[in-house]
């Protein structure tokens, strides 16, 4: 059970719903779905009657089980799965129904623990997965709008966090939708991979079914609506950490997404800001202040992701045929990994939705001060007389002149009589115009909105 010093943080970093998912009622859920479904596939195999199947699954409600309880056994048994089937068993026996006490015999039959706690973990996994992709779309649709609302949005491109050359909002938007498009992209192969049914037994040879074994395999995959694997994959985790991993992406790209906006939002650039709301974004001590709140949760998401993810991936040499102590690993890493990213999206989602451009002064950064981001305009402008390396020399030189006088560059390369009569004064204007030095702006925008379904 978590802690309170834990669940009072849950609302600022994860999200409700995802919350439900991984609880400890899932948790249990998942495990009893598992072998509700491992019933009726035996009784489908002609194991045994399916009165027996509809009397096990009967008993496989997660609220006739003591939670508290459970998780307490667990301290004794290694995992909850143990404490779970001897109580699934016993509630089986205990039912009003002539065929229970036959029936409490075969529950789990053939199964181990492991496979109820994995299969069940997949299961939850798709139900997290599904929540994700929709509130990933959301995303996606909130920055396409964007991108086609600011091609023409002229803003400083940075690099190093300096003025490099003019781009346009709707270019950088389009970098943001390019991330979360990609992480869209690979959570749909990932599915394929990832949901998969744990089912081998013991050692993972399905011994105690003998030549049943796959054929039950088949039909309880079916059951599930899961992928059948070639084989059971107890010690072969590649598709926990690779789920752990997509999750560690999306949450890194919304990271790169929260780290861009909270530097907009400095009152020194002043080109976007979180949608303001009453008592959000508040100090307790500065009046004035309006705090980059989403991004900063995005942020602490994604500083935190990387050490989950090591976990997983330190997890994977494990003994055997199953292992010992890096499966219990990933038992609370993979759902806190899913909880950032839900709580990341939380939070980011209405501000894409809502985000506050001032195009103003975005384009007074780009035609105000000293002009210096249009230095590569120049520079290629004269490359074709000078060549590209004296081309640039002589531009570079002008910057420092520039800095020195505190001139505009402008001013200073129009006092160059060379550079004036080899660029023309028409042309040399036309070089400082930022919706000039777009170059393939929109035609990249395009691509990117062309990716969308």
């Amino acid at each position: 059970m978590p802690t309170p010093e834990t669940s009072s943080l849950q609302p600022l970093f994860d999200e409700a719903r995802m919350r439900r998912v991984f609880d400890d009622r899932a948790r249990a859920q998942g495990m009893l779905d598992f072998e509700a479904a491992l019933a009726s596939a035996q009784a489908r195999a002609g194991l045994f009657a399916p009165s027996l199947a509809t009397t096990i699954g009967a008993a496989c409600d997660a609220g006739r089980y003591d939670l508290d309880a459970l998780a307490a056994g667990a301290a004794g048994d290694g995992n909850l799965a143990i404490g779970l089937i001897k109580a699934l068993t016993r509630e089986v026996a205990a039912q009003d129904d002539p065929c229970a006490a036959e029936a409490s015999m075969q529950v789990h039959r053939g199964a181990t623990s492991q496979d109820a706690i994995d299969t069940g973990c997949v299961l939850q996994i798709r139900a997290g997965l599904s929540l994700i992709e929709t509130e990933l779309d959301a995303a996606i649709v909130a920055l396409a709008a964007l991108a086609r609302a600011h091609r023409r949005s002229v803003m400083p491109g940075r690099t190093w966090l300096q003025q490099a050359v003019p781009i346009s909002f709707g270019l950088k938007a389009a970098g943001w939708l390019d991330g979360l498009l990609y992480a869209r992209e690979r959570l749909r192969e990932l599915r394929a991979h990832v949901l998969a049914l744990q089912f081998g037994g013991a050692a993972g040879s399905l011994s105690a079914l003998g030549g049943d074994g796959l054929r039950v395999a088949g039909y309880l995959a079916d059951e599930l609506n899961l992928t059948l694997p070639a084989m059971p994959w107890h010690a072969q985790r590649g598709r926990m950490v690779e789920t752990g991993a997509w999750l560690a992406l999306l949450i890194g790209s919304l990271g790169k997404i929260a780290r861009d906006l909270s530097l907009l939002m400095q009152n020194e650039v002043g080109e976007a800001f979180e949608p303001a709301a009453p008592g959000r974004g508040g100090s307790s001590a500065m009046p004035h202040k309006r705090n980059p709140v989403a991004c900063a949760v995005a942020i602490a998401a994604a500083t935190r992701a990387p050490g989950l993810v090591s976990t997983l991936y330190a997890a994977m040499p494990q003994e055997h045929e199953r292992g010992l102590g890096g499966w219990l690993a990933e038992w609370d890493t993979l759902p806190e990994l899913f909880g950032l990213a839900a709580g990341s999206l939380a939070q980011l989602r209405p501000v894409l939705e809502g985000l506050q451009v001032d195009v103003a002064t975005m384009r007074a950064h780009c035609v105000d001060g000293l002009g210096l981001i249009y230095a590569e305009a120049v520079a290629t402008a004269l490359s074709a007389r000078l060549g590209r390396g004296e081309a640039h020399a002589r531009v570079q030189a002008a910057c420092a002149r520039a800095l020195e006088l505190r001139r505009p560059l402008r001013e200073v390369l129009a006092h160059d009589a060379q550079l004036r009569r080899w660029l023309g004064e028409e042309h040399l204007a036309a070089l400082f115009d930022p919706q000039a030095c777009l170059g393939a702006n929109d035609a990249l925008i395009d691509r990117v909105l062309a990716r969308l379904d």
